[in-house]
């Protein structure tokens, strides 16, 4: 294990050697493991997901806080020991600094594990799903820290947009507003999580993948040290009806405003209606999704990683 002494981040051996060698690597957030499913789920999961990225010829980096310190690359062990052990908080980026100074674990997010690729070197980062703007925002300001992360983190983020939950519309003027390229990877579409769209056309489609990891460095190249959104769909086989997603989510809407049902309390409420009105499959289609990304992610940081080196 190599220690840096700048930051409390603690990159395995596995993944420092790849990066000193120009070899691709794709960072991935811990959350799914301790806020997923239920053991042994959540471990077969990462292993799945870490999976997927060496399938796509990249090494996995999957992030997690543990003892005060970034640790950047996982091991079966540490795994195994985050998917079994209870009440392992998640840590988005407004909390890193004070979780590390007490010396305290926890699960990364999407936000704090593009910190963590970031701070490493790590151009890519592999998610199922980003957080945006929720619905309602106009009231309520919330919004995802995701979104606020993206403008500080140089990381190309691969994912299939964003849950129908969200207000996907306002999240996608968001990005545009402070100038975070999205592009969508063999698609027209801004997709939506499980489901293949979102119903808004993607700003940019790119099929190409050395044109992707051209169009990914020369916006770094111009200066900007945000992040770079690609969107990538769930397969049509995994894929749930978006439709119905959002009928389901429309009444489960209305449904928690009368049980008084408010805040970040909201997301697990709707969650749970999608999941009830899919009959369970939502939940298969959720592994699909964090699988489908990672590959995605793993062929894309290859090809960068060969477009930088020549």
């Amino acid at each position: 294990m190599h220690a840096y002494n700048s930051v409390p981040l603690i990159v395995s051996e596995e993944v420092s050697d790849a990066l000193a060698s120009g070899d691709p690597v794709v960072a991935l957030e811990s959350n799914v493991i301790t806020h997923g499913l239920p053991y042994p789920d959540n471990a077969a999961t990462a292993r799945k997901v870490e999976q997927a990225v060496r399938s796509g010829g990249a090494t996995p980096a999957t992030i997690c806080i543990e003892d005060g310190a970034i640790r950047v690359g996982m091991t079966e062990s540490d795994i195994e020991r985050f998917a079994v052990t209870p009440g392992i908080p998640k840590v988005s980026s407004r909390d890193m600094s004070v979780v590390l100074a007490q010396g305290y674990s926890g699960a990364t997010t999407v936000a704090s594990s593009v910190v963590a690729a970031d701070l490493a070197g790590i151009p890519f980062f592999s998610s199922a799903g980003i957080g945006g703007v929720h619905r309602g925002a106009q009231e309520t300001m919330d919004i995802s820290s995701d979104l606020i992360q993206f403008t500080r983190s140089r990381v190309a983020v691969v994912c299939a947009g964003a849950k129908m939950i969200l207000d996907l519309g306002l999240t996608m003027e968001h990005l545009e507003t402070h100038c975070v390229p999205v592009v969508s990877y063999r698609s027209d579409d801004f997709p939506a999580f499980y489901c293949v769209t979102s119903g808004f056309a993607s700003p940019h489609r790119m099929d190409d993948e050395r044109l992707l990891a051209r169009a990914v460095e020369n916006h770094w190249a111009l200066g900007n040290r945000s992040s770079f959104l690609i969107t990538t769909p769930v397969p049509e086989r995994e894929a749930i009806d978006s439709g119905e997603v959002d009928r389901t989510i429309r009444e489960a809407t209305v449904a928690a405003e009368k049980d008084g049902v408010s805040g970040q309390a909201i997301t697990k409420y709707l969650m749970r209606a999608v999941d009830a009105a899919t009959e369970g499959r939502s939940a298969r289609a959720n592994t699909a999704v964090l699988v489908s990304c990672a590959e995605v992610a793993g062929r894309l940081a290859a090809v960068h990683a060969g477009e930088v080196v020549r």
